[in-house]
């Protein structure tokens, strides 16, 4: 199943400085780009088929494919040569779409309709998210008359929630992390029939999935497993640690 990844973020909160010009997704965890880690936890689930719709930074994703060494990421063997004893990029198939600069998400979509063939069904991740569900099982779950399913997790934030009468009088906090909300994880499953709801400059799923969601034919499916997006330094920081301490439950590729 094609995997379409949207790496056209400038991620302006993430960045170390003005003058970093690094497309979000090329943001590193352990030395290797969020990017790469994303594209490793689908082939894991036996998609490696990828179309990247890019944007601000695209010659860096590029750059970074075209030069990718996969002795960089794999164990290997050097005798008389270099034996690897395991690969992964050269066993993908990657497809490079410039979409624009300052695209929506569901235009990109659009812009990269034709490189999804005929398949009926295809994965779709924003390229800023990690987790560990089983992505099979959501297409499996996947109801039959609807058109895409989106994960909705907790928040991982450490804001608090104030609760506050008429009368202005502080009645309750409450941590974002517990209250009963979700937000959209960025992990999609799509049938080619979303496109039925996508006009063009339109935004996925304000737009789209809203939509498809008014004719009961989107799903929400609630995860409460890892998930983490990296939208900041401080979340960077947090992955870095979770990474260096060999606790990284996105890494199912390693189980």
């Amino acid at each position: 199943m094609k995997v379409v990844l949207f790496c056209g973020g400038m991620g302006m909160r993430i960045r170390e400085d003005a003058t970093d010009v690094l497309p979000k997704p090329m943001t590193t965890i352990g030395g290797q780009p969020m990017l790469w880690h994303i594209m490793k936890y689908y082939a894991h689930f036996g998609h490696t088929e990828f179309v990247l719709a890019l944007g601000h930074g695209a010659q860096a994703i590029k750059d970074f494919f075209l030069a990718y060494r996969e002795t960089a990421a794999n164990d290997f063997v050097m005798r008389d040569g270099v034996e690897l004893c395991s690969r992964d990029v050269s066993q993908w198939t990657i497809t490079f779409c410039d979409t624009g600069a300052e695209t929506a998400i569901g235009e990109r979509l659009r812009r990269v309709r034709e490189h999804l063939g005929a398949d009926p069904m295809f994965l779709a991740n924003y390229g800023d998210g990690l987790s560990d569900v089983d992505i099979n099982d959501l297409v499996d779950r996947l109801p039959d008359n609807h058109v895409g399913s989106l994960l909705a997790v907790r928040p991982q934030d450490s804001f608090h929630v104030v609760r506050i009468d008429d009368d202005g009088a502080l009645t309750g906090l409450e941590s974002v992390a517990g209250a009963d909300m979700r937000v959209n994880g960025g992990f999609f499953v799509l049938r080619q029939e979303i496109f039925d709801y996508l006009d063009p400059g339109d935004d996925l799923v304000m737009d789209a999935c809203m939509r498809a969601a008014k004719d009961h034919r989107f799903t929400a499916h609630r995860y409460d497993g890892f998930w983490a997006c990296m939208d900041t330094q401080k979340e960077r920081r947090e992955l870095e640690q979770m990474n260096r301490s060999g606790v990284a439950p996105w890494k199912v590729w390693q189980r």
